[in-house]
């Protein structure tokens, strides 16, 4: 028979687990919303639309890894990768 012991969980580890959970979901939403922008800058853009897409994923890729090696603060690069997009798609598609 197994022991139910609930005081022989490791919370500790539990708790780390959720936060990481948590900071990964963070920067997947905001890179899946970097990725929809620079769609939109693929899609409806003109003249320099192209290399501003480009441009945009290569940072919204680059922004994810390093975010995903911060840890916690992860979401801040794909903050400022977000920014770039969306400046991108304002002057590109306008």
């Amino acid at each position: 028979m197994s022991e139910n012991n609930p005081s022989a969980m490791d919370y500790a580890e539990h708790e780390k687990t959720y936060a990481g959970f948590i900071a990964f979901s963070k920067i997947g939403a905001i890179t899946t919303i970097n990725v929809v922008l620079c769609l939109l800058i693929f899609g409806l853009g003109s003249g320099y639309s192209i290399l501003a897409g480009w441009v945009a994923l290569l940072a919204t890729i680059v922004a994810a890894v390093v975010g995903l090696a911060l840890g916690q603060k992860g979401w801040i690069p794909s903050a400022y990768a977000f920014g770039l997009a969306g400046l991108l798609a304002i002057l590109t598609v306008a």
